[in-house]
C-alpha cells in the first residue's frame, strides 16, 4: 500500500517540499508519495482526524498551523515545546507526535565551523527567529541576542529564551560573529532589493546566515561575502529540516548531495523566453 505524506498550510502557495520528499522516496524505492494540502485554519481538527484514520504517515506543517496543531497531538518534543511550534508530525507506534526540525535545519550547516561563533544576533522575531535562537543555544553559542523593528516582539522572544534584546537602531553597534536574517527583507518580490544590514558594518570573518532561500543569493549575502564574511544560504536550512523530517518518517536517510542539487536546479533563475 502506498504511504501518503504531505504538507499543510494556508495559503500554501508554491512549495519545494513535494519535489524534495518525492525524490527521496523514489531514490530509496519506497512506495510513498508526498502531496500539498492547502488547509484553512478551521479545517485543522477534521484534517488531523483524517491523519489518524486513513492513516497519513507524516506531515510538514507551515503557517498558520504550527502552533494550533500542537493541541491535536499525543506527544510533543521538548524542542518543539520550547519553541512553541511544530513543523513536523510523525507516528511513533500508535502515538501521533510533533517535532520542530527547523532547529535542526538552522544548526546543521554551522556544526562544521571551527571555531564556532561565540556571539550571534538574530534579526526578526517570528517563528524562524525562535528556531534560530533555540538552535544557536543548542549549538552552544555563548552570547545570543535578538533584534526586531518592533522592540516588544524582540523582548518577548528574548524573554522566552533568556537571551539579550538589542534595539533595532543599535543592532550593528557590536561586531557579531554571526548575523542571522530571519526577516523577509531580500525575498523575491517587492523586498528583493532590501537588506537588514549595512554593507559597511559587517565584521570581516563573521558568518552571515540568511533564512531567505529565494533568491539563493540575497543582497544581504552578496554584501556580506564582499566584506569578507562566510555566508550560509537559506537553502541549507530548508534542506536540512527536510532531511530531518524524512528521517523521522522513514528511518532512512535521503542522499544529501543529490537533494541539494535538486533544490539548486529548482531555484536557479530560468532563462527568459524570446518572442
Amino acid at each position: 500500500m502506498t504511504r501518503t505524506y504531505g504538507i499543510i498550510g494556508w495559503p500554501l502557495g508554491h512549495t519545494l517540499s513535494p519535489a524534495l520528499h518525492n525524490r527521496g522516496f523514489a531514490e530509496l524505492g519506497l512506495d510513498a508519495r508526498y502531496e500539498a494540502w492547502p488547509l484553512e485554519p478551521d479545517g485543522l481538527p477534521a484534517f488531523i482526524e483524517r491523519v489518524r484514520t486513513e492513516p497519513i504517515y507524516g506531515l510538514s506543517v507551515t503557517i498558520p498551523h504550527k502552533r494550533a496543531v500542537m493541541a491535536h497531538l499525543d506527544r510533543i518534543s521538548d524542542r518543539a515545546l520550547a519553541i512553541g511550534a511544530v513543523n513536523t508530525v510523525y507516528w511513533d507506534g500508535d502515538l501521533l507526535c510533533g517535532e520542530n526540525t527547523d532547529v535542526i535545519g538552522v544548526v546543521a550547516p554551522l556544526r562544521g565551523l571551527d571555531p564556532l561563533p561565540r556571539s550571534a544576533v538574530v534579526l526578526g522575531a517570528g517563528g524562524a527567529a525562535r528556531a534560530a535562537v533555540a538552535g544557536f543555544l543548542e549549538l552552544g553559542i555563548e552570547r545570543v541576542a535578538v533584534s526586531n523593528r518592533t522592540r516588544s516582539k524582540a523582548e518577548a522572544l528574548a524573554g522566552d529564551f533568556g537571551v539579550k534584546c538589542v534595539d533595532w537602531a543599535g543592532r550593528m553597534d557590536v561586531p557579531w560573529d554571526l548575523v542571522c536574517n530571519t526577516t523577509p527583507l531580500g525575498m523575491s518580490g517587492d523586498l528583493v532589493g532590501e537588506t537588514p544590514w549595512d554593507a559597511a558594518r559587517f565584521a570581516a570573518g563573521a558568518v552571515a546566515y540568511d533564512i531567505v532561500y529565494n533568491p539563493l543569493r540575497t543582497r544581504f549575502l552578496a554584501e556580506a561575502e564582499a566584506a569578507g564574511c562566510r555566508t550560509v544560504s537559506g537553502l541549507e536550512m530548508f534542506l536540512h529540516q527536510g532531511l530531518a523530517q524524512f528521517r523521522l518518517w522513514t528511518g532512512r536517510d535521503m542522499d544529501e548531495a543529490g537533494a541539494r542539487r535538486l533544490l539548486l536546479s529548482l531555484l536557479a533563475p530560468q532563462p527568459k523566453q524570446r518572442g
